[in-house]
């Protein structure tokens, strides 16, 4: 099986992987200095042994940090922490998001409005007698 931590495709859909060697340890990825050094900080406030070290791969450099599984509950909030902490907007531009706001709200409004109205329509049918089977025969000549 291919070392998880250096597999040629990455997705980047999880930062952590089983370390290759040893199972009883995790080994957390980070490719930005800033990340790595509040996840190590946040290890350190909260006194969980761990193990660093930094890969070189395709001209980026990945900071490793191997820690027991026994701890994996607590370095997975603080993973997600540290992403938290650092992410950035989906949207950018705030006038922009503020348009896609207003946007999905009027697209919204219209879709209730057509729905009530398509409503109204069908009840004002069912006001009317109809009978669904007709005994009549066509007859063709």
């Amino acid at each position: 099986m291919d070392n998880p931590v250096d597999h040629p495709i990455d997705l980047g859909l999880v930062n952590y992987a089983r370390h290759p060697e040893n199972n009883e340890y995790i080994v957390y990825r980070f490719a930005d200095e800033n990340r790595a050094n509040s996840f190590e900080e946040a290890l350190k406030e909260k006194n969980i042994p761990y193990e660093n070290d930094t890969h070189e791969k395709k001209q980026v450099t990945y900071h490793l940090f191997g820690v027991h599984k026994n701890h994996y509950k607590v370095t997975e909030k603080i993973n997600y922490q540290v992403e938290s902490q650092h992410r950035k907007p989906f949207i950018p531009y705030a006038g922009f998001r503020w348009f896609l706001m207003l946007l999905s709200g009027v697209v919204m409004s219209l879709a209730i409005l057509g729905y009530c109205k398509a409503q109204e329509k069908l009840s004002s049918y069912d006001e009317k007698p109809a009978s669904v089977n007709t005994t009549e025969k066509v007859q063709n000549k």
